[in-house]
């Protein structure tokens, strides 16, 4: 069983008992969150697509941690001009356990 969930203006494929890292979510560690942007429902091959949403669909989730991602670097250089210029980004991350899809 699976469910595709909008979180945080992006779209995730979320199962049981898995972990998923989203952009930086209001809360503490260890609060109990809802999803109910719940897009399509999967239960063993019966599948419910919404309009936009799934009605009465939720997706529960308990935060673990909020976490920072890998250094992405961005270096930029026009040849012959003498100008580099380097900078260096680390995106903030939720890490979420997801404990239930309930339709």
């Amino acid at each position: 069983m699976y469910a595709i969930v909008e979180i945080a203006g992006q779209q995730f494929k979320v199962e049981k008992d898995r972990y998923l890292y989203t952009h930086r979510l209001a809360g503490e560690e260890g609060a109990a969150l809802v999803f109910d942007k719940v897009l399509l429902v999967d239960n063993d091959g019966d599948i419910k697509v919404g309009l936009p949403t799934v009605a009465g669909a939720t997706v529960s989730g308990k935060i673990l941690a909020h976490v920072r991602g890998e250094k992405v670097l961005v270096f930029k250089k026009k040849r012959r001009k003498g100008y580099q210029k380097q900078n260096g980004h680390r995106q903030d991350l939720t890490k979420v356990l997801i404990e239930g899809i309930t339709f």
